[in-house]
């Protein structure tokens, strides 16, 4: 896999960069740009949810139709994924961003069933977690394609349980899927790290095809991060009264 963080340039010419470094600062610049993209996502999901929350009607328009808005996000994320060949890198930016605002709604939705202060102290811990992961993701020697691959087959198991427990409505065993939720998402944000810091090598920076790449990056790392978001929030938010 070969050294991730290079070393000073002592002994070439500043003209001279040697191919192993090329591919360090190529990598890092790929990794910047997905990680900018994916902060603009998060970014985008904020301003919407905030000017939502000051029109508590619609907010609660959009909680009695949770199932559109669910479906509105699938398809986008899923629509982004199935067709990012066939499309341009500007659509595809246009597709992430449309899925950020769309998140956007389920946001609003949360503020008005959490207090504020648990809502920014779940994302402040979140960050930190997430921030841990990835860069344990992007620094670690060790293979974590089996750890993926383990949460991914995990990952269907609460989707399970969750349509599960819609029926039964067990507050201890949404506690349970939530403690497994947070486990699986803290091991996807290092598997994705680790797996996307390699995703540079698809083309030549400035292309078509490294920037969809970078768009998809941002598109799986936000996903990772607004999961671990929302199971954390099971543990730290503090309803309104």
């Amino acid at each position: 896999m070969g050294q991730f963080f290079g070393s000073p340039n002592q002994g070439y010419n500043d003209s001279v960069v040697p191919a192993a470094q090329a591919d360090v600062l190529e990598q890092r610049k790929f990794i910047t740009k997905v990680f900018g993209w994916m902060t603009v996502g998060l970014a985008v999901s904020a301003i919407v949810g905030l000017l939502l929350d000051r029109n508590p009607q619609a907010v609660m328009a959009i909680g009695r139709n949770w199932i559109l808005v669910a479906i509105l996000q699938i398809g986008l994320a899923m629509g982004l994924g199935l067709a990012i060949n066939r499309i341009s890198a500007a659509l595809a930016t246009l597709l992430f961003l449309a899925f950020s605002a769309s998140f956007g709604l389920t946001l609003s939705v949360v503020m008005l069933i959490f207090t504020r202060q648990s809502i920014y102290a779940t994302f402040f811990v979140t960050a930190g977690t997430f921030g841990s992961m990835a860069a344990f993701g992007y620094v670690t020697k060790r293979d974590l394609t089996s750890v993926g691959h383990m949460a991914g087959m995990a990952l269907w198991g609460i989707v399970i349980a969750m349509v599960v427990n819609m029926f039964m409505g067990s507050a201890q065993f949404q506690y349970l899927i939530s403690i497994l939720g947070v486990v699986v998402f803290v091991a996807l944000t290092a598997y994705d790290t680790q797996k996307i810091k390699y995703m540079y090598m698809v083309g030549a920076d400035g292309s078509e095809v490294h920037q969809k790449a970078a768009i998809m990056g941002a598109l799986q790392l936000y996903l990772d991060f607004i999961n671990l978001f929302m199971f954390m929030l099971q543990f730290m938010g503090q309803r309104r009264d």
